[in-house]
């Protein structure tokens, strides 16, 4: 009994000393990483100057190169797809999916030029045959050309594909409903319209600056956005004031520190939507078209009564430069061109949104001319 009460007696007397001896190692293995003493940073100012670097210039190159290129990488891959569909045994198209028609006619019928898929008419999407007024032999032999370069009967279903008919087949829908009496589609088409006046591109202004930002004189133009708008504005709208809606108060549709677009008088709404209600059908589906590539009334009127076969007396032959794709361009892109001109374009985008509303503005122009 007592050697054991010894034992643990002894066993009692090591546990504190064993514990202090952990701390003391413990107490000696923390060490600091720095001994000086810590301090707060400096700020300093800001000492760079100036406008932003000029933008980055691309080394690819040219645009027509890389659409060649694209189109032959595309051409491969439609022939290796054909090639896979025909080593599998037993594979077939679908009807859509090949070209049925071999060549590509117009011909004459007493009511107008026809366009002929072998021995089958061209028709509209209300199977109606798309016969095109007599006055208009190059609409007829545009539409056929698109179908001509068609490689599938799909591809007439995209109408980006085939302007030329989608508008033509526009205006003949146009015809249809009014000899039945229905001014559906009309009343349709002038409430877009007006809508389109009250926020017209043409009419929406940068605000007024007291002194030109360094931003947009870092490319060295002499005039601000809102300078260059007003100028590319004023001919049109004077143009417009004055030998096609006479008397009319055609004015901004922002106010200089508003984002909500007033609405033109309503005197002057009257007058445009009177002019719109008595547009023949194939000016009117022009006019559609126009307004809806350039977001834009004014340029739309301008354009389709500077080419329009009905505005004959109206155009002048005075050898100045007529209001063309172009000019109708430029100015539905002007706050577009303004900002790549200062940062660059964006690759697959602006070009292709450059191109596209020149395509459209073509097919409208393409329309309303003819020879008489």
């Amino acid at each position: 009994m007592r050697a054991s009460s010894i034992r643990v007696a002894s066993i009692a007397s090591l546990i504190p000393r064993s514990q202090s001896s952990r701390g003391r190692v413990a107490a000696s293995a923390i060490r600091s990483i720095s001994s000086s003493t810590s301090r707060c940073a400096t700020a300093l100012p800001i000492t760079a100057t100036g406008p932003p670097p000029s933008a980055p210039v691309p080394t690819s190159p040219q645009y027509g190169d890389r659409i060649e290129e694209r189109r032959r990488k595309a051409e491969l891959l439609k022939q290796g797809k054909e090639l896979r569909a025909a080593s599998q045994p037993g594979s077939k198209l679908k009807p859509l999916q090949k070209r049925f028609w071999k060549e590509v006619h117009v011909t004459e019928a007493p009511e107008g030029y026809q366009i002929l898929l072998d021995q089958r008419p061209v028709r509209t999407p209300s199977k109606s045959i798309l016969t095109i007024p007599r006055s208009k032999p190059h609409l007829a032999h545009a539409i056929a050309i698109e179908w001509d370069m068609l490689e599938s009967a799909q591809q007439a279903l995209k109408n980006h594909n085939i302007p030329m008919t989608s508008i033509a087949a526009r205006a003949q829908d146009i015809i249809e409903a009014e000899a039945k009496g229905d001014a559906k589609v009309r009343n349709e088409i002038i409430t877009t319209m007006l809508r389109y006046l009250d926020t017209d591109t043409l009419l929406c202004w940068a605000p007024e600056t007291k002194s030109t930002s360094p931003l947009e004189m870092q490319t060295g133009r002499p005039e601000s956005l809102r300078q260059v708008q007003i100028k590319t504005a004023k001919p049109i709208i004077s143009y417009l004031s004055t030998s096609v809606w006479p008397g009319v108060d055609i004015k901004p549709v922002l106010d200089e520190n508003s984002i909500i677009p007033t609405k033109q008088d309503e005197s002057t709404r009257n007058v445009i939507k009177g002019w719109i209600a008595g547009l023949p059908a194939y000016e009117l589906a022009a006019l559609e078209r126009a307004v809806l590539a350039g977001k834009s009334l004014l340029i739309g009127a301008r354009l389709l009564i500077e080419w329009s076969e009905e505005f004959r007396d109206m155009q002048r032959d005075s050898g100045e430069p007529r209001f063309g794709i172009h000019e109708a361009a430029e100015a539905s892109n002007l706050e577009v061109r303004w900002q790549t001109d200062m940062w660059g374009e964006v690759e697959d985008t602006h070009d292709v949104n450059n191109e596209d509303i020149r395509r459209q503005l073509g097919s409208a122009v393409l329309l309303v001319s003819g020879i008489r």
